[in-house]
């Protein structure tokens, strides 16, 4: 952004807080940008999937969980908001040089090996909203990875030239937020209306349950949500307590899934340099906390919480389509059903436990095979199919989700992009918008290889691997920013004082107990090929930060 242009914005500012609350709204409003950039990355395929997968496992009993985690996500933005704009320069330079060099390191590669990872399922998200839901007659006839390649390469050149727009600061950073804020309305429009259809043509739909469902209720990581009461009421003993285990183990996946997906690792890295790049200054930490409630908050929330309604609605406490056949009271198992391979996982994994526990009978009961046909996974394909037939037109269907879910793909690949840009420039060291931040802009171009990478085995390995970095390096993040806010050497004279410093340290602390206490978790259930390489990587990086501080403290 040229000077006289933040000069411009920064009179705004000041003569709008002189008029007064509303005058000050309006230009907040006016002026936001970087909370919709925020906005953009975290309505993507991730956040699709956590609220599908909570809507399916804990129907509206999980309504508060993405809401839960944005309020602390926010929080924690919002002190690195107040870092960067109090001290209006780099923040990774301000941790490596003032409080640690592993933990500022480890925020940036963990950033960037988050961001190559996981544009890969963003383009396979677009493909299949395409394929499967806006134009499936274009793709009726295609045969191989041809078809994914091309399509791939034409988002992969769209994308680039709209997000190398922003690297031309001033009317290209303008352009870039303003498309975005347009994506992101559709995405939240899009969604929207999936419910809106739902409460008007669903005659047993609740709302009451729906808002009763937005009450936090932590119960649900030690317990079964209350749809499984009556299926479990049916077993016998050693059965109800198995069952139980397993239903209990796949609501805290979902929950820490669903949480996750809400604040990445990534986000963390762009919103410093996004407020930079546009000149923002300390005058601008009030519009940074408005623009972050008003352009993340909201779209991320009334989104995802349409999307947990809609699945809570079709698929909650059902067994998985067609799965299951029930002639004279027996229980019968479609073999051909494609849900039969998770199901007979489940039944593996049950024989298994059966087989170790004299008590436990070796006969499956039909309320067993009912349990496990529940637990069962939908895509977003079942999603879409079962929307054709609620709304009673496959057509509006299919262009209202598949729309929904390109705009959510396309978005996150371009912020994915533009924070491998502004890593690349912090790693190397040079002003951002040039032209190193354009090869970092291009780094997104390894989505691309989704079809070789983003499937089978690979698509395993990349998952274990990255959601062990991400969760275990997020906390991570948030405990830099802490030290930064509690740093005299940082801040300077803007070291919150008194009770604003007390309400900073209370509400960033619970945040990083959360987030810390549910890595912590994940860390040590990640196993890879027997080897816990979650366990192993927790604790190397605490050795390696520990490690620092010693340096720091020497240096110092």
């Amino acid at each position: 952004m040229s000077q006289d242009r933040a000069s411009q914005e920064l009179e705004m500012l000041r003569d709008a807080k002189k008029e007064g609350g509303l005058a000050t709204l309006k230009t907040y409003t006016k002026l936001s940008g970087p909370g919709w950039l925020q906005s953009a990355i975290t309505l993507g395929g991730g956040s699709l999937s956590g609220a599908l997968f909570l809507g399916v496992i804990g129907g509206y009993e999980f309504m508060w969980v993405q809401m839960l985690a944005m309020i602390m996500g926010v929080i924690m933005l919002s002190a690195i908001s107040y870092v960067t704009l109090s001290t209006e320069a780099s923040p990774f330079r301000s941790l490596k040089d003032n409080i640690n060099p592993v933990l500022a390191w480890g925020w940036l590669i963990a950033s960037m090996m988050a961001n190559l990872v996981w544009v890969l399922p963003q383009y396979s998200l677009a493909y299949a909203a395409l394929s499967q839901n806006l134009m499936p007659e274009a793709f009726a006839n295609a045969t191989g990875d041809g078809s994914k390649y091309l399509v791939s390469i034409i988002i992969f050149a769209i994308v680039t030239g709209i997000t190398l727009c922003y690297g031309s600061k001033g009317l290209g950073i303008k352009i870039y937020e303003w498309t975005l804020k347009i994506v992101v309305a559709g995405i939240v429009i899009s969604f929207m209306g999936v419910v809106i259809k739902l409460a008007t043509s669903a005659e047993d739909f609740s709302m009451g349950e729906v808002l009763v469902g937005f009450i936090p209720d932590f119960g649900t990581w030690f317990r079964p949500a209350q749809t499984y009461e009556a299926f479990l009421a049916t077993l016998d003993p050693e059965a109800r307590d198995y069952w139980t285990e397993q239903i209990v183990s796949a609501q805290r996946t979902r929950l820490i899934g669903a949480a996750s997906a809400a604040v990445g690792i990534n986000m963390t890295f762009l919103l410093p340099y996004s407020m930079l790049n546009k000149g923002w200054k300390k005058d601008h930490r009030g519009l940074a906390i408005f623009d972050l409630s008003t352009g993340m908050v909201i779209p991320f929330v009334i989104a995802v919480s349409c999307v947990v309604i809609a699945a809570a609605y079709m698929f909650h406490g059902k067994p998985f389509e067609g799965l299951l056949i029930e002639e004279n009271g027996i229980v019968q198992v479609d073999e051909t059903n494609k849900g039969y391979g998770a199901y007979s996982g489940m039944i593996a994994g049950r024989d298994s436990a059966a087989a170790a526990n004299p008590d436990f009978s070796a006969t499956l009961s039909d309320g067993e095979k009912r349990i496990a046909a529940l637990l069962i996974n939908r895509d977003t394909g079942a999603f879409a199919n079962s929307l054709s037939t609620l709304t009673e037109n496959k057509a509006f269907s299919n262009t209202v989700f598949g729309i929904g879910v390109l705009a959510m793909a396309l978005s996150t690949i371009s912020m994915l992009m533009l924070i491998s840009g502004f890593v690349f420039s912090e790693m190397l060291g040079v002003p951002h918008g040039g032209m190193v931040h354009k090869v970092g802009i291009l780094c997104g171009g390894t989505g691309i290889l989704w079809p070789l990478l983003w499937s089978g085995g690979s698509k395993a390995f990349l998952a274990i691997v990255t959601s062990t970095i991400g969760y275990i390096f997020l906390p991570i993040s948030f405990l830099a920013f802490f030290l930064m806010m509690n740093s005299k050497s940082v801040l300077g004279d803007e070291l919150p004082q008194g009770g604003k410093r007390v309400l900073w340290n209370v509400l960033m602390g619970i945040s990083l107990i959360i987030t810390g206490s549910a890595a912590a978790y994940t860390a040590t259930t990640k196993v890879l090929f027997g080897f816990p390489i979650g366990t192993v990587g927790l604790v190397g990086f605490v050795v390696a930060v520990i490690a620092g501080q010693i340096y720091m403290a020497k240096k110092r």
